[in-house]
């Protein structure tokens, strides 16, 4: 095991991270919409996301367990802030979706992780949320323009944008009240 994680703490954590990111588009629409349309172009936030990709990333490499292949520890120890630095200068479209969709792909690792082998029917709103963060990590990172697609359908209309941050935190508050009363 990578984390040292139980169920009940990814619970909490992801339930109020739904929920946190779908507030906001209750309280304040527009101001939200303005900011989630401008994000896929943001050099600001893709330089940003993606540092914290590589902290996250080259900490993985650093302290997991590699079995045969700890010999490849070291070069990709160096190959990551190389990589790093390579995709800040050549990857400048769509970089902040690109860096989330792989920190969709981290998120999702603890997530599953939490919820093997344990038995409860609720388990499955958590991985049910982990396989969605790597199904749209999927498509953020091979085809980013879909995230400005999604985002422009969802603010087209009020309702539509209103069901889904209802949605969201919806699941986030299941997600919650699960790791309050089950876990």
């Amino acid at each position: 095991m990578i984390y040292d994680l139980n169920l009940q703490t990814v619970g909490m954590v992801a339930g109020s991270l739904l929920v946190l990111l779908a507030l906001p588009g209750f309280l304040k629409p527009a101001l939200v919409q303005n900011w989630l349309k401008r994000f896929p172009r943001s050099g600001v936030a893709g330089i940003v996301l993606l540092s914290l990709v590589l902290v996250w990333s080259f900490w993985l490499l650093a302290t997991m367990e590699m079995g045969e292949f700890s010999s490849f520890r070291r070069p990709l120890l160096v190959v990551l802030p190389i990589g790093y630095l390579r995709v800040l200068r050549f990857v400048e479209e769509f970089l902040a979706v690109r860096a989330l969709g792989i920190l969709c792909f981290l998120g999702a690792e603890p997530l599953l992780e939490a919820a093997f082998f344990r038995y409860e029917t609720s388990r499955l709103f958590v991985t049910v949320f982990a396989y969605l963060l790597i199904l749209a990590g999927l498509f953020w990172v091979t085809m980013p323009y879909l995230l400005r697609d999604q985002i422009n359908w969802s603010a087209q209309s009020n309702m539509r944008w209103r069901t889904v941050h209802s949605i969201a935190a919806v699941y986030g508050l299941t997600i919650l009240g699960c790791a309050f009363t089950r876990y």
